[in-house]
């Protein structure tokens, strides 16, 4: 538990400063006028008293041991700060100080320094080169920032301390409340997996917003992620996502930024919303932070324009939302009441010449439709417009309505900042284009969806063989290779369950003949060499070959090698049954250096490189996940059939990536694993690893 971060019985601030506009000052100030009920005591040796209060030279001379002590001091002083918080039992430190880790080689030793000294005394360490941190319900303002977040449901966690402050700032400005707010810094210590889980279970929180820059511990990310997640909703707004960002982070935090398409996945697989932009971010945070989840993807739009509302459902489409129907008994209501020439359809147009009585009535009549969930509310200011009397007709219907979510568009400027302050005090949101609202109902919905599907998303248990994979990876080690030999990686595949034809060895043409009769002909030959990974390219298979040209193809095989690769070890020639053709596909896995491995699948053959027709998971899968992976390319319509084709074995390749994720989850050492072509057959008969490669480190 993380209470004395966030609700400690006493601080020290080491650093407080007589000055106005240091760092040591504000944020002594911050926490005596934030409504701070516990004890506080200022540490500077330079100063008798600061704002009022006794201070005192050093944490050893302070009259009871602080539960939090908050660093505002230069970095090379903070290791001696750090023993003496560990002397005086500091349960937390929060290290406010820059020049650690994100200033150079000197800075990172003296950060491992202070995290050492404070393992060694059981201190958790907030920072260093952070804000500071705030709980609007304690109440409790540790942090240098300028201003107090109004209180809220919103816990607000970021890497970056400069963003938090300007976050603050807009959000006094918008009335957005926070219930925590957090910088993380270096995250030496505390990063976003430990506030995370501490925030899951704090009842004044209902929704997390978070800039990251990275992720320091991508493993536990994931199993925490999906835990928190299905408590409430996590929103990440994810920085360095091009080269030159992540170039960026590394200077602004020492972050090591990870593949963008493993955060991406990462987020998906864990039920996160990942926003592109501040902007985003925030949009969301308002909609969840007020709203009902939606039970389902129905939503009904509520115009006084064509245009706007035209928009609005081109958005609803696009988003995967589905315009709700309007009943015969909801149209026959509303044309009782409604102009004419109204649009009875969804969008239903009330007019330009729309009263607020108006939108009062076509708006809680259509509420009242169970085949409504969800209600956008466009408005633009027209000369018949009542803007603030619509927008208290708007909150009435939503506190009328509860178990429904109410959204406005209010399109304008001076015409309808009344009218869409009103709306914000009444924790309806208001979005100044109607795509934006459509794009906060859309997160809102298959956030619900992911939780809906929250059963199917347990990692399976597999039978499989790890001693015979172990055995094998220990032989390959001993004769100092990486690249497994296509026999050894059939029987690693063979050992964890992955359907694939038996492979022998052949080191001599007598033996090649001798396997050819064993497994029967036709039979298909290849060239077996650690580092020759493309055997075709050098004539290094023969295919669908009788037993009477297996002798010569055997010695061609060789020739070949010798002729094009001439530096490569050999170890002979692998014999295998030539298989009937299936529809070719690839699975695959690349260890990503952030999360671990990201499993590959998608059309394969000569047109993987080409076509580029793949989706990507990271290990380990559930059913669910691996069904999602399949489902997302374009290769699906042809498992399903096309044209009379019977349908492929789509389950079998479903097991086949379990089966994949389940082995290099167990299997760190394995970098990367290719299976290409996987041929799939028809529903019922099954697929067929053709050909593996795997590689470890």
């Amino acid at each position: 538990m993380l209470t004395p971060l966030f609700n400690p019985s006493s601080v020290a601030v080491v650093g407080a400063s007589r000055t106005a506009g240091k760092v040591g000052h504000d944020v002594l100030r911050n926490i005596l006028t934030s409504g701070y009920g516990g004890k506080v005591y200022p540490v500077n040796p330079q100063a008798e008293e600061v704002l009022g209060i006794r201070c005192y030279p050093s944490l050893l001379n302070v009259p009871e041991n602080p539960e939090m002590c908050v660093v505002a001091v230069p970095a090379p002083v903070v290791p001696s700060i750090a023993e003496e918080a560990g002397k005086r039992g500091v349960k937390v430190l929060v290290v406010i100080s820059a020049g650690f880790k994100e200033s150079g080689i000197e800075g990172a030793e003296r950060e491992s320094q202070v995290v050492r000294i404070c393992k060694k005394n059981g201190i958790r360490l907030l920072g260093p080169n952070c804000l500071g941190v705030i709980d609007t319900a304690t109440p409790m303002n540790a942090s240098f920032a300028s201003a107090i977040p109004i209180k809220g449901n919103v816990a607000f966690i970021s890497q970056s301390g400069a963003l938090g402050t300007a976050v603050l700032d807009w959000s006094l400005k918008e009335g957005v409340g926070f219930s925590k707010f957090l910088s993380l810094g270096n995250k030496a210590d505390l990063n976003e997996n430990d506030i995370m889980l501490e925030i899951a279970e704090d009842i004044n929180t209902k929704v997390v917003i978070m800039y990251l820059e990275g992720v320091e511990d991508g493993r536990r990310f994931l199993i925490v992620a999906r835990k928190v997640t299905q408590k409430k909703p996590v929103i990440i707004l994810k920085s360095g996502v091009t080269d030159a960002g992540a170039r960026a982070v590394s200077s602004h935090t020492g972050t090591l930024a990870g593949s963008d398409l493993a955060f991406d996945v990462a987020f998906k697989q864990t039920g996160v919303i990942r926003v592109d932009t501040a902007q985003e971010l925030f949009d969301l945070a308002e909609v969840f932070s007020t709203q009902p989840f939606p039970k389902d993807p129905m939503v009904a739009i509520i115009t006084n324009a064509g245009g706007p509302g035209i928009l609005a459902a081109d958005a609803i489409e696009k988003q995967g939302l589905r315009i709700a129907p309007i009943s015969a008994e909801l149209r026959k209501t509303l044309i009782e009441k409604l102009p004419l020439n109204a649009g009875f359809n969804n969008p239903v147009d009330i007019l330009g010449d729309a009263t607020a009585e108006r939108y009062k009535f076509a708006l809680n009549k259509i509420l009242m439709d169970e085949a409504v969930t969800s209600a956008i509310v466009i408005l633009t200011p027209q000369a018949m417009t009542q803007p603030d009397e619509t927008a208290a007709a708007v909150v009435e219907a939503r506190n009328a309505f509860q178990n429904k979510i109410v959204i406005a568009s209010f399109l304008g400027g001076e015409l309808v900042d009344n009218a869409i302050k009103l709306l914000e005090k009444s924790k309806v949101p208001n979005y100044p284009f109607p795509e934006r609202a459509v794009s906060s109902l859309a997160a809102m919905v298959r956030y619900t969806e992911y939780l809906s599907a929250i059963t199917r998303r347990q990692i399976p248990h597999l039978k499989v063989d790890r001693d015979k994979v172990s055995s094998i990876f220990k032989d390959v080690k001993k004769d100092m290779r990486v690249n497994l030999l296509a026999s050894e990686a059939m029987e690693v595949a063979k050992a964890y369950g992955i359907p694939s034809p038996t492979v022998k060895l052949a080191r001599t043409r007598e033996e090649a003949v001798s396997l050819a009769e064993e497994v029967g002909p036709p039979v298909v030959l290849k060239i077996e060499s650690p580092q020759i990974l493309h055997k075709t390219d050098i004539g290094g298979v023969k295919l669908n070959l009788n037993l009477d040209a297996v002798a010569k193809s055997f010695d061609e095989i060789l020739d070949n090698a010798h002729k094009y690769a001439s530096k490569a070890t050999v170890y002979g020639v692998t014999v295998q049954k030539m298989v009937h053709q299936g529809k070719e596909m690839i699975a695959g896995i690349h260890r990503d250096v952030t999360f671990g491995p990201l499993i590959m699948f998608g059309l394969g053959g000569i047109f993987a490189n080409f076509l580029r027709d793949v989706s990507f998971r990271l290990a380990p899968l559930s059913r669910k996940d691996a069904e999602e992976m399949i489902g997302e390319t374009k290769a699906y319509s042809l498992l399903r059939g096309v044209r009379g084709e019977e349908k492929s074995d789509i389950d079998s390749i479903t097991d086949t990536l379990l089966r994949v994720s389940k082995l290099v989850t167990d299997f760190d050492e394995i970098n990367e694993l290719d299976i290409n072509p996987l041929f799939v057959y028809k529903d019922g008969s099954g697929c067929l690893a053709l050909d593996i490669k795997i590689t470890i480190r």
